[in-house]
């Protein structure tokens, strides 16, 4: 998707396990610190050992207005409201500045999983000599409950509540694709932008992976072994990765035509050159090749008028995983060649819906400063992922483009393309 003037970013807001706001996020990412580490379950679940990638020193109600709201907000919720919210105070939007029906919301989110305490009343009330009776949950488990429980865990809901909470009453929408969350939904809200819905938009999204029941499920996947020493675990394109660590975790940012945002002195964060999305069905017992990364690269690079040289740096997504990582190794040294790439994931996990929206945050940052961070646990070349880690210390003066890439194991794969304000690539 080419887009047609500027569309620029001009508030930041992240709440994720390195950091909650830009300033202690990008502090971690210079000094290597990792956000990965033992989540000390208790009970039952302790025997399970796991590690992940948890927000800590979060304070909800520092953003959540009125505080009753938090009732009805469920962890992942609460994560997008607070980045939604640092991102408009970056933008420095005063109340009243935007007309409420111009101002909108994009966001994405994850299919999200109900916490284990609220429905051990509503299952006991439905067990019978020992045994969860089914035919009983009609009648027995719904007084139980909270009534207004399931707003908890609707993935609209993150969307809903930043509305409410910025009085957005433009065009509203939610993004439910797994990992490609973040990033085709920064790409709908340029669109809304482009098509004169909208004066402003706030965009991102948000997503938990650190539950019992969803890291049961992703034990069908290839999942890091290294609980002994949970900062090292997450390897993106290291020869010795034995797979993903999950994490949770939002980011958001304000978008505005540039004229917009230049006529009202605002700070310019970046530019969003193009945006892109593309899918790669499995053919039966024919596994993924990574056409989509390659066909998604390619895309993005054409509706940007860029070429590959242009390049400054992949933010790749990364997971750790054997195949995963080198296919889409394979793919950017396909189309790109030798540029330099960082995977973020390293020092917080897959994030899910909320992981392209922080790496997101991770190149504009570094377009600003200049300054590339370096891929964690990165110590030994893997000869089937061809590219160019960056890794040891930060890169310094890159080229003034970044591409940021997340595909998912489903098949879809999106990109995003960014530039410094003020800059032709």
């Amino acid at each position: 998707m080419a887009l047609r003037g500027d569309i620029v970013i001009t508030g930041l807001g992240v709440v994720c396990p390195i950091g909650v706001g830009v300033q202690t996020f990008w502090q971690s990412l210079l000094e290597g610190k990792s956000g990965i580490r033992h989540l000390g379950w208790k009970g039952a679940l302790e025997l399970l050992d796991p590690i992940g990638g948890t927000v800590t020193q979060f304070e909800p109600s520092r953003y959540v207005r009125p505080r009753k709201n938090l009732k009805v907000m469920g962890r992942e919720i609460q994560f997008g409201v607070a980045a939604a919210d640092l991102a408009r105070a970056d933008a420095k939007i005063a109340g009243g500045e935007v007309d409420p029906d111009r101002f909108g919301v994009v966001f994405g989110a994850d299919m999200m999983v109900s916490e284990l305490e609220e429905l051990v009343r509503a299952y006991r009330a439905c067990t019978v000599d020992g045994r969860f009776a089914a035919e009983a949950w009609g009648n027995k488990s719904l007084p139980e409950l909270f009534p207004l429980w399931m707003l908890k865990y609707l993935p609209n809901m993150p969307a809903c509540h930043i509305g409410i909470t910025q009085d957005a009453r433009g065009p509203n929408n939610s993004h439910t694709l797994g990992e490609v969350s973040s990033l085709t939904a920064v790409a709908e809200a340029a669109q809304v932008i482009q098509r004169g819905q909208a004066d402003v938009m706030i965009t991102g999204a948000t997503g938990s992976r650190i539950h019992p029941l969803t890291m049961a499920r992703y034990c069908s996947r290839q999942m890091s072994h290294r609980t002994s020493d949970p900062a090292a675990a997450c390897r993106p394109f290291e020869a010795d990765r034995d797979g993903m660590v999950l994490g949770e975790g939002a980011a958001a940012f304000v978008l505005e035509a540039g004229q917009r945002a230049v006529a009202r002195g605002a700070a310019i964060h970046a530019r969003i050159l193009a945006c892109a999305n593309s899918f790669e069905p499995s053919d039966g017992p024919r596994p993924r090749q990574g056409d989509s990364i390659r066909r998604v690269i390619r895309k993005a690079l054409d509706a940007a008028n860029l070429k590959p040289v242009d390049v400054g740096h992949v933010n790749a997504h990364g997971l750790s995983t054997t195949d995963e990582d080198r296919l889409e190794a394979q793919a950017i040294r396909d189309v790109l060649g030798d540029v330099p790439v960082t995977a973020p994931k390293s020092y917080f996990g897959n994030l899910g819906a909320g992981g392209g929206a922080v790496e997101m945050v991770v190149s504009i940052l570094a377009l600003q400063n200049k300054l590339v961070p370096a891929t964690l646990n990165y110590q030994r070349p893997d000869p089937s992922c061809p590219i160019r880690v960056v890794h040891g210390e930060p890169m310094p003066d890159p080229k003034p483009v970044a591409l940021v890439l997340n595909h998912s194991y489903t098949g879809q794969a999106a990109a995003v393309v960014l530039a410094p304000p003020g800059e032709d690539p």
